[in-house]
């Protein structure tokens, strides 16, 4: 397998402390990595950092041999969940994955309903958005990462918040997932992730650094 990811010498700062610290890293095309640490580890800014979504001091960052930030600004076919997305208070679930499809218009109201019963929720489900529960908000945001079938997916915390059908209902989701052949990244310290046989390799980051 090809290296679909690779990062070099990934070094960021904020406000004065270092949060990544002259990373390195490769992801293989299909490949299921976990990065592994605890809260403030640096493990989201990787996540960040390799979607775009963070820019680096120094090092650079490949996703399918184009630099992001320079030859792109984000990754093609990314989904991504990095803590609770910027739904809107007053719709519903629906309305706000429609809102958000109609920027790309790649997918169907009924490809919209499907993701949304994919995830554990109740495609009738009337409910605004600010009247679900964490649960609920944590399987949205994971519907919306996945509803234009992405061939990167990077999660963070995925299985935060939600009990122990949600957690089957992910990790089934990612099985899927990895035998599509998608790109998997996940940051987690959950151990029905981490011992999950679906997982090609841990990474442990700790400090902004990676550690054996």
């Amino acid at each position: 397998m090809d290296n679909y990811i690779k990062c070099e010498c990934m070094t960021k700062r904020l406000k004065g402390n270092i949060v990544l610290d002259n990373i390195s890293l490769s992801v293989k095309k299909g490949e299921f990595l976990v990065l592994k640490g605890h809260n403030g580890s640096g493990k989201t800014m990787i996540l960040r950092a390799i979607s775009g979504l963070m820019r680096l001091n120094s090092g650079v960052v490949y996703v399918d041999n184009e630099m992001i930030g320079k030859q792109k600004q984000f990754p093609d076919s990314m989904g991504i969940l990095i803590e609770y997305p910027s739904f809107i208070p007053g719709y519903t679930g629906f309305q706000n994955l429609k809102f958000l499809s109609s920027i790309n218009n790649k997918i169907s109201d009924e490809e919209i309903y499907n993701i949304i019963q994919r995830v554990g929720l109740d495609k009738t489900d009337k409910r605004k958005y600010k009247r679900y529960s964490l649960g609920m908000k944590q399987r949205l945001g994971i519907a919306q990462a996945l509803m234009e079938q992405p061939k990167l997916l990077l999660l963070d915390e995925p299985t935060n918040a939600l009990d122990s059908d949600g957690i089957k209902d992910v990790l089934d989701i990612l099985k899927v997932e990895k035998s599509k052949g998608t790109t998997i990244i996940v940051a987690s310290h959950d151990v029905h992730v981490l011992d999950n046989e679906i997982v090609d390799r841990i990474v442990h980051v700790n400090n902004g650094k990676l550690v054996d």
